[in-house]
């Protein structure tokens, strides 16, 4: 059995060290690195947002599904936001707001799927004196397939 990955929860630890505005490349692709989804890391993230549905816990029951075993909800992109991307990354600075986002569902990730990030901030500009950047984000498993993709609005810090 995978063990799972730990990766930090506490938003303020290291704040100091997350690139700000002024390093905020529109184009470049943000650091990122792989990730490997654990069954264990799925059930905590389901425990976390109140999820109960059989298909991301029940093995049985999930096998007599269209999907053939476990599966992770689709939200949980949002885990691996955080866990694909190290301390210093941008998007974890405190005081961030999300302005919107949009994303695309392709396939569901699996428990021991490696999953991988290809992000950037695509624009970022200043209206009414708030800081905003416009950025993508494509999580793809080990063979390469598309798991979700989004672009995403947030509010910078000042």
């Amino acid at each position: 059995m995978a063990k799972t990955q730990a990766f930090e929860t506490d938003f303020w630890k290291d704040a100091n060290l997350r690139k700000v505005w002024d390093d905020i490349v529109p184009g470049e692709p943000r650091k990122t690195s792989p990730y490997t989804l654990t069954k264990e890391a799925i059930e905590l993230y389901c425990k976390s947002v109140g999820e109960t549905h059989p298909i991301y816990f029940d093995e049985a029951y999930a096998k007599t599904t269209r999907y053939g075993g476990l599966i992770a909800p689709p939200s949980i992109h949002i885990l691996l936001m955080f866990s694909c991307t190290p301390a210093d990354d941008w998007m974890r600075s405190p005081g961030t707001v999300n302005a919107g986002q949009s994303w695309s569902y392709n396939i569901p990730a699996r428990p021991n799927d490696v999953i991988t990030l290809q992000a950037r901030a695509l624009d970022k500009f200043i209206k009414r004196e708030r800081l905003f950047v416009v950025h993508d984000n494509v999580f793809f498993n080990q063979n390469g397939d598309v798991i979700c993709s989004g672009r995403g609005w947030t509010i910078r810090p000042m």
